[in-house]
Order: C-alpha cells, then structure tokens, then sequence
C-alpha cells in the first residue's frame, strides 16, 4: 500500500512538471487586419481625412490600454495624452489572451464610432473562427471579449470629451466668397469639409494653436506680385509641363475620398482611401519587415494615429483661419478660365498642405522608431489599380507626398514648403514626449 502511495505521488509530480502547452499567439498582421476592415469601412462611408485619423487613433487607443494593462514593457498612456484617465484593471473574468482582448477593443471601439460600424460583427465573427483554428478556446475568446469590453467602457466616454460630438451643434459654415477666399471646386462643389476640427481636443500637443504656421502669401492679381508668381508655377508646371513621372507620383498620393467621376448622366464616386490611411497602411508594411512583435506594433500603430490626427487638428486650425483660395479658382479668373488641375481639388481651403502636414508629422514618428535609411515598397493601394513605389526612407516618402500635390495642380508652393515645417515641428514635438516617457524605438527586443 505504502509502494502504492508513493507511485501515485511521483505520477502526480511528474504530471505537475509537464510543460504546459503555449498558448497560441497573434502578430502584427492581426492588427493590420482591423485597420484595414476600418479603412474599407471609411472608403464606403466616405469618411473625411481628420475624421479618419480620429476613427484610427481611438480604436488603437483601446488596443493599447488592453496591452499596457498586461505588458510591463507598455507604458500607461495616463500622463502621455492629455486629459487621459485613469483606467482600472477589469474585473477577473477567467482565463483571457491579452492579444485577442486588445484586437476585440479595437474591433469594438470601431464598432461604437464609425458609421458602418455595425459591419464589424461579420469581420469579428470571421476572426474569431481564424482564432479557434489556431488553438483558442471558446472560454478563452468569452473571457477575453469580457476583458475588451471593459476597456472599451472606459476609453469611450475619453473620445466623447474630445468635443468632436459639440460640432453638429456649432453654426453651419459658408464660405466668404471674397477676393482670395477659398469657395467649393467642380465638379461637385462640396461643402466644405470639417471646418471647426479644431475644435476637437488633441492627443500630444496643446492645442491646434500650438504649431502655427507663418502666413500664407496673400492674393493678388498683381503680374508683378509674389501671389502671381506661385499661381503661374501651378499653371506650368501643374498642367501643360507634367513630367510622365510627377502624373505618376500625383496618383500615387492621389488619396481623395472625394474624387468623382462622370460615367453618362452620372457622377459616379471613386474608391480612395484617405492619407492617415495611406500612412497606416506604411505603418504596417514597416511592422511586418522588421518582424515587430504584437506590443510594439500596437504602440507604434497608436502613436501614428494620434500623431495624423493631432497634424489634421492643426493643419485644419490653419486652412479655415487663412481661408486662402485653391490653385484652381484662382487660374480660371486670372490667366485661364478652362484650366483644369491633374487632380481633383478637395472641398477646403488651400493653406496649408494637409499631405505635406500629416506625412511629415507621420514620417517623422516612423523614422525614431525605425531609423533614417529604413527602406521600404510601398503597396498599399495596388488594390486600387496603382502601382508599388519603392522608398530608401520615409521622410523621402513625405517629401514626394508633399510635391504629389503642387505637381497634382492642387496647392501653392509654400503651402506645401510650409505644411512641411509645421508637420516635421509636430513629429519632433511628439518624438520628444514619446522620449520622455520612456516610449522607445525599437531594438532585437522588439522583434517575434
């Protein structure tokens, strides 16, 4: 009996030292499988550019809070954002995957603010399936939606305090029509888009205020004047003196969920995603090439977004204050009244550049955690007819972005030279505050 009890006690040792099996893993692809159901989302309620960047920046927002409430090397956003709350740890649910909580905290926060949110239950019940073929249970994926929605309850009433909901409640705007002053643009003549977004509280910097530009070059019909001579530079070399190559880099950069075409009687829209989208998109082809693990992806996805939406907020702040008069209009009343840009203009004044603003905030933030000479191919809209581009960095990146647009027919030259400056002053802005808070670039640590 005594030899008995003992080799059921070695039995039962020995199964205690059994290796437990790991539980199965999510990466970096899983986070851009949102962000992309996001982005389509966005392309069919034609969400506008800084509403976008908005959508993004929450939604990874809730992803993250899930990862630095169980990932030591995730730092808390209390203290990095502004007016960030305390957030509490939810209640003990069971057994849960930090990862899938944080992907159902995204999926779910998109589900509550974007228009066609309500669609993402198709693209989560898909997910979920992939998630049990790899290994997890169905009380684990209970558990860790349970997790999820906790966080979510804590992150949504934080994006309503940022006064995007006041706006609908705020005069509608109409456009000056005075000499020099922007006014809608065929061939739709659109109202104007997000005319008080800098109202809308930001994530990094103090307010849309903090980072203003100088001055616009003011208009004139004067030959002899500054003004003339940006407007002639449109004309030449936006219209008639195209190169084969800037047509190509006008389209790349096109990134107009705006831009409509005539097909008969009809003007038909064309599916294009928004620049933070374009640039979300580079985030993630950079993520996958340096094999970033699911933390850190989550991290870097998280500061881009706010950093394209704190860009928008001022760039927006700038547009409606200055109010300066596209390339466009002003063409046709002073040198050529049937002009037409390469590109279509968006419906928002012109000064300053919002591609040149959020690409160079954008590229700014990718290159301290990836490195000046992180060479990449950009492919993210080969889905929509347009070929690869490849780059040796992404402030190359920005600064073709920014050119897209004057060589697109679309904005002044300082406008484009001027969103740069504001744009990169943000990034640096944001780079030294992600410093302070020990939010660091990547190293062999950070890799799967």
């Amino acid at each position: 009996m005594k030899q008995l009890i003992i080799c059921c006690t070695l039995l039962l040792c020995l199964m205690g030292c059994k290796k437990k099996e790991k539980d199965p893993e999510l990466t970096n692809k899983d986070i851009a499988r949102v962000l992309e159901q996001m982005t389509q989302f966005m392309i069919h309620d034609v969400t506008n550019p800084p509403l976008a960047g908005r959508f993004y920046s929450y939604a990874c927002i809730s992803g993250y809070t899930v990862m630095a409430l169980n990932d030591s090397s995730v730092v808390p956003l209390k203290g990095v954002l502004n007016e960030f709350p305390d957030i509490n740890t939810p209640l003990d649910s069971g057994a849960y995957s930090p990862q899938l909580s944080a992907i159902l905290a995204m999926t779910g926060t998109a589900k509550k603010m974007q228009p066609s949110g309500k669609k993402f239950g198709d693209f989560e019940q898909q997910f979920l399936d992939s998630c049990r073929k790899i290994g997890f249970s169905d009380e684990i994926i209970a558990h860790s939606q349970s997790y999820a929605n906790q966080v979510i309850k804590q992150i949504m009433p934080y994006a309503k305090k940022d006064r995007y909901h006041r706006i609908s409640n705020y005069p509608r705007y109409t456009p000056l029509n005075t000499e020099g002053s922007w006014y809608p643009t065929p061939p739709a003549f659109f109202a104007p888009v997000e005319p008080y977004f800098n109202t809308v509280r930001p994530f990094f910097i103090d307010s849309a205020q903090a980072f203003k530009s100088v001055p616009p070059i003011s208009y004139s019909k004067d030959k002899n004047s500054p003004f003339f001579k940006l407007l002639t530079g449109v004309y030449t070399e936006g219209g008639a003196g195209l190169t084969p190559e800037h047509r190509e880099i006008a389209g790349f950069w096109d990134c107009n969920p705006f831009a409509l075409k005539n097909e008969g009687h009809l003007m038909v829209g064309l599916k294009k995603i928004s620049p933070g989208a374009h640039w979300v998109g580079i985030t993630g082809i950079a993520c996958q090439k340096a094999k970033v693990n699911f933390s850190k992806a989550l991290e870097i996805y998280t500061v881009v977004a706010m950093g394209i939406t704190d860009s928008f907020i001022s760039c927006w702040d700038e547009k409606y204050r200055s109010n300066r008069i596209r390339p466009e209009t002003a063409i046709r009343r002073l040198i050529d009244p049937k002009w037409k840009p390469l590109l279509q203009t968006p419906p928002f004044p012109e000064y300053m550049s919002g591609h040149s603003h959020i690409s160079s905030t954008t590229a700014t933030i990718l290159t301290y955690y990836f490195g000046d000479n992180f060479s990449y191919t950009d492919d993210v809209e080969e889905n929509y007819g347009l070929k690869s581009r490849k780059f040796s960095s992404f402030n190359e990146a920005a600064k073709e972005a920014a050119m897209s647009r004057y060589w697109g027919g679309i904005h002044f030259l300082d406008g484009i030279e001027n969103g740069v400056n504001v744009g990169n002053a943000i990034g640096k802005h944001i780079v030294d505050e992600l410093k302070a808070n020990q939010i660091k670039p990547l190293n062999q640590s950070n890799k799967l």
